[in-house]
């Protein structure tokens, strides 16, 4: 077997989504204690805790206690090579998670026992499935009273439209969660430690026909655990990895990532059965990871990750061939040569230098400020993989500068935050960049935007709140301003000069496709 093919196949690549308040981030740290990146986990939940989530580098996360932008983490275990793409649980993110999703080869939905499926896993699991990946269900908080694990699968079957197959089966519930039963191997494992969750949790395993074990268990617990595994026997559904691979059945693992109940099972066998680099669509067809030529694209860019030396970084998936620090590359929208002389890997906020990496791996290259989000990089060729759509805009405010003398701050600020995808901005057809309006998917992404324009880059601003919610791009034959403008409406321009008009609601922008059937209106910037 070839290096790069061996490289190729040891590599996992997913991301991990979820509701809110789901335990995505408390999940993220315990595979990386399993994994042996961490020795010992943070507190996670409390927000007046010293330490903090490794995956929550901003300090505004911290603060909060949320995750409000992608990370990612890299760890070996069992010979392979894992990255975790860790997401923004908040739905105002929703735009950030989904650019990573493009990156990922697999996905990780996690599941409050109590709460079920909720709306923003819904949302994000939709992404997931039209992109086709491969989704497995990590079913959390089994150590708290919740739902019957039946009810739960007869939830995401009914809620999602996906099959799902349960891996294992939780041995008690809410306090008496003591264990799992593996469906595959019909064995038993038991937790024996105190359940704190900041270390490897002792446990003990064997089967159902060993006296220790089922000694170790509560009459309840067993008796229940028969009858569910008698259930589930006569349900008689069939695990297929062929229909894991088409997004059409869900592996489902119970646990607690609080209590570490249940995460070495998981990852054990997620990275089994979840797949490696495969083939990413291009302009020029499908692109093999084991093609000679290296390409890759950018999906996430983010500045001052280390605020003393104010850096850009952007977020690099390679898709193909093998990457060699200080390689010339082509970067394909501007066809300029740029040397990757300066290329890092990460724990968060963490990085190392990286030499050399491989198909699936991300990896962060330092932004001389020529790349944008979606762009693709390559050695020679001229293809360019897959667009990454935006969201749209449903909030919008006009930002202020309070003290002018800081106009050189502002304007760079506002350009590198917007270049991160973090807002969108947009401005008068016929005013400079001094007043920009920006557009948000959420309310929360406006406080970022505040927090970090004054705590990265010393600017003080005012929000005026626009009253429009929508907003779509005008297409159509020697468009002016003037032809588009109404009573009703805000016409503006965003950063490649496409004209952009806003709309208070639905109603109106009905009425003005009915007045003028000149322009065509469309949800994404025209190509």
């Amino acid at each position: 077997m070839s290096q790069i093919l061996n490289e190729i196949q040891r590599r996992r690549t997913f991301a991990i989504i979820s509701h809110p308040d789901a335990g995505k981030t408390t999940l993220t740290e315990k595979l990386l204690l399993y994994g042996g990146a961490l020795r010992l986990a943070g507190t996670v939940k409390s927000r007046k805790s010293k330490q903090h989530a490794v995956s929550d580098w901003m300090e505004l996360e911290k603060q909060r206690g949320i995750s409000v932008t992608s990370s990612v983490l890299q760890f070996e275990y069992q010979g392979h090579k894992i990255n975790i793409l860790d997401t923004p649980g908040h739905q105002d993110f929703s735009e950030d998670t989904y650019r990573t999703l493009m990156a990922a080869d697999s996905a990780v939905m996690l599941i409050d026992a109590a709460k079920g499926v909720e709306e923003q896993t819904k949302k994000l699991f939709h992404v997931c499935r039209k992109r086709g990946i491969p989704i497995f269900t990590f079913i959390n908080k089994m150590d708290r009273h919740g739902r019957e694990p039946l009810d739960l699968l007869d939830e995401i079957e009914k809620v999602l439209d996906i099959k799902s197959y349960p891996m294992n089966w939780p041995i008690g519930r809410g306090r008496e969660f003591t264990g799992i039963f593996e469906r595959q191997t019909a064995n038993i494992e038991l937790f024996t430690g105190n359940g704190h969750g900041s270390t490897v949790v002792p446990t003990r395993r064997g089967d159902l026909t060993d006296p220790a074990i089922v000694g170790s268990m509560s009459k309840a617990s067993y008796e229940l655990l028969e009858e569910d595994l008698e259930l589930l026997d006569m349900a008689g559904d069939q695990f297929d990895l062929q229909q894991v691979a088409r997004g059409e059945l869900t592996p489902v693992y119970f646990g607690s990532a609080l209590t570490n109940f249940g995460v070495r099972a998981f990852l054990e066998s997620f990275i089994q059965l979840s797949p490696c680099p495969h083939e990413k669509d291009s302009s020029s067809g499908p692109i093999n990871p084991e093609q000679q030529e290296f390409s890759g694209f950018i999906f996430k860019i983010q500045a001052n990750m280390d605020p003393a030396h104010r850096d850009r970084i952007v977020f690099l998936r390679i898709c193909s061939g093998v990457f060699n620090r200080g390689m010339m590359v082509k970067h394909v929208r501007t066809g300029k040569s740029i040397r990757l002389s300066q290329s890092k890997q990460f724990m968060a906020q963490d990085t190392n230098t990286v030499e050399v990496a491989y198909p699936g791996d991300i990896i962060g290259i330092y932004d001389p400020g020529v790349f944008r989000i979606g762009d693709t990089i390559t050695e020679k060729s001229k293809f360019s993989f897959e667009a990454i759509p935006k969201f749209q805009p449903e909030l919008f405010a006009r930002v202020h500068l309070r003290d002018a003398m800081k106009r050189k701050q502002f304007v760079k600020g506002i350009e590198q935050l917007t270049e991160e995808g973090a807002v969108q901005r947009f401005r008068h057809p016929d005013v400079g960049l001094e007043a920009p309006i920006i557009g948000a998917v959420g309310m929360l992404q406006f406080e970022v935007l505040e927090y970090r324009l004054t705590h990265e880059y010393g600017v003080d601003i005012q929000l005026d709140h626009l009253p429009f919610t929508l907003a779509r791009w005008a297409a159509g034959d020697n468009l002016t301003p003037p032809m588009l403008k109404s009573a009703d409406n805000l016409v503006l321009k965003d950063d490649d000069e496409n004209l952009v008009v806003l709309f208070r609601n639905q109603w109106s922008f009905n009425w003005e496709v009915e007045r003028n059937k000149r322009v065509t209106y469309l949800e994404q910037p025209p190509a």
